[in-house]
């Protein structure tokens, strides 16, 4: 008798927590597939600190193969998924197709950037979501803080030294006080003209930073991100993007090159194409997290609206803390399914929360008892080490040899402004011009309430907070011009040479893309003892 067949799709925190524990429980008695685009684990609450080089890029991705030696992994993106017939349809990474039968299905694809339908955004904006974006904005960054330096123009250096981050949740707070921290590293040891600064602006429509969590904790990020000279705006954001700067929702108009869109993410489209009951965008699963009418199918992370048994009526947020344990509850009612064990509903306990605001600053609540300073620093970062699946000397390495020298502050060029648009379907891959994308096409006006390509334009009228920019039909993307392999990579080598030599700050201008977005609900913490106050919830597409 063959054994039954598992298959995982999304390695992000549920995905990567039911991976790790069926492959305890089942080890033998059944074959375990992990589907995923890449093959690492992204832990995505410190990747703050790789844009602000305070971290090397790969001590924040952990080896799915070397982690999950039990578990088949395939590398891919799932495009559709047929319940009758219980396959999984996915496109590897050079572009080929292929299908895994299975007998128990879990899904746990994660979330994608939110966008809202503000014209210029997805064309002048990168997001937060992947490992390429946080390279490519420590690039950016480091460019622009260069390149002021050397400037003439009084305003042109002061309009290369302000950057914009939109969102004061979790990621927003996080990325605007190690920014703040690393661009300042930057000019003490080359100053810019005299009584220049680097200037960060920190916006978001609610009252107050970090708006979901405890007002002590917040008060605390603000006076923090205020004495170190963030402008901390709230009640404001912004009306339109231009390639010279941003207008606010106060009328006023920042000259930056810099935009960086940490607004939130919306639950991963692929739960919609299934055609089943959803919440907002996520799967409605019942508290043992399976598919209502559909036993074989369990859901878990972003994907699932799960019922909240300790809030009667409302469903678990999209946080990554959420997403972890029920990673693990997943793996129990599979097995439980598969006859190892008995089913149990997901409950929760909120312990805490954890927010790194760079340095030895910090915010956290653990267990509820609030701290801040020296000691906030100490919880935060011993939560993250105490967290993380793997990694935990070399992280704690970078951040011993941070502390006693000075970061480098070099522009590697690894990843291009085109490569890593606001408005696409997988911010953990940067995209490249031979990489098929008809996914992307296919999803680009999924979900409810999705914003017509008329809102976006300038004078367009206002749309419901929340929705997603619409496909733009007049975008072109290189990588989808031709079926010809040859002229594709002509195309983007010319675009590149193009990119590469026209003026700032047309480089850092995302050049158009198809508009993949998706709009959807402010998560994420990480998992354990503690939260990790991060906005957008680790989950990984898929």
């Amino acid at each position: 008798m063959s054994r039954p067949r598992i298959v995982i799709v999304g390695a992000g925190f549920a995905g990567y927590r039911t991976a790790k524990e069926l492959s305890r429980k089942a080890r033998g008695k059944a074959d375990i597939t992990l589907l995923n685009p890449t093959d690492y684990f992204l832990y995505l609450p410190l990747l703050p600190q790789v844009a602000a080089g305070v971290l090397e890029p790969r001590r924040v991705t952990v080896s799915l193969s070397d982690t999950l030696p039990h578990v088949r992994l395939v590398l891919g993106e799932a495009d559709g998924i047929d319940l009758d017939g219980r396959t999984v349809q996915y496109t590897d990474p050079e572009g080929g197709r292929g299908t895994l039968g299975y007998d128990r299905l879990v899904l746990a694809a994660g979330s994608v950037n939110k966008l809202l339908p503000i014209p210029g955004v997805a064309e002048h904006a990168h997001g937060f979501r992947g490992l390429p974006e946080a390279l490519y904005l420590r690039d950016h960054v480091t460019r622009q803080v260069e390149l002021a330096a050397a400037a003439d123009d009084p305003e042109t250096c002061a309009a290369r030294c302000t950057f914009v981050v939109v969102g004061a949740g979790y990621t927003g707070t996080e990325v605007a006080a190690q920014g703040q921290l690393f661009t300042d590293a930057q000019v003490r040891r080359h100053p810019l003209r005299k009584g220049m600064r680097p200037r960060w602006i920190l916006l978001d429509v609610a009252e107050r930073v970090l708006p979901e969590l405890d007002p002590h904790l917040s008060r605390t990020a603000d006076r923090t991100l205020r004495e170190r000279g963030v402008e901390v705006r709230m009640g404001t954001s912004v009306k339109e993007a231009t390639p010279e700067g941003v207008l606010l929702t106060d009328g006023e108009f920042v000259a930056t090159r810099s935009l960086v869109w940490c607004v939130g993410v919306r639950p991963d489209p692929l739960a919609e194409s299934l055609g089943l009951p959803m919440e907002r965008g996520r799967l409605l699963v019942d508290p043992n997290l399976q598919v209502p009418g559909r036993p074989e199918v369990f859901a878990c992370g972003d994907a699932a609206a799960v019922p909240d048994l300790e809030n009667p009526g409302q469903y678990t947020p999209m946080t990554a803390q959420h997403a972890w344990r029920q990673g693990r509850t997943a793996a129990l009612n599979v097995a439980a399914s598969l006859g190892a064990g008995v089913r149990r509903p997901y409950e929760h306990r909120d312990l805490g929360f954890v927010v790194d605001l760079g340095g030895v600053k910090a915010a956290a609540n653990p267990l509820g008892v609030p701290l801040s300073g020296l000691a906030a620093g100490a919880v935060t970062r011993g939560y993250h080490l105490a967290a993380m699946p793997g990694n935990r000397v070399r992280v704690a390495a970078d951040w011993l040899l941070d502390a006693v020298l000075p970061r480098q502050a070099v522009q590697l060029g690894l990843v291009r402004s085109w490569s890593v648009p606001l408005d696409t379907a997988s911010p953990e891959l940067a995209r490249v011009p031979d990489r098929p994308q008809e996914r992307h096409r296919a999803d680009a006006r999924s979900g409810p309430g999705a914003a017509t390509e008329p809102e976006t334009r300038p004078g367009a009228g206002a749309t419901e907070h929340g929705t997603p920019l619409a496909e733009r039909p007049d975008a072109r993307d290189p990588a989808e011009a031709d079926s010809a392999g040859e002229a594709v990579i002509a195309e983007a080598r010319q675009r590149e040479r193009a990119e590469r030599d026209a003026p700032e700050p047309a480089r850092n201008r995302p050049s158009p893309q198809p508009a993949e977005n998706r709009s959807g609900g402010e998560p994420g913490q990480t998992p354990g003892p503690v939260q990790h106050a991060d906005p957008e919830s680790a989950e990984g597409d898929s």
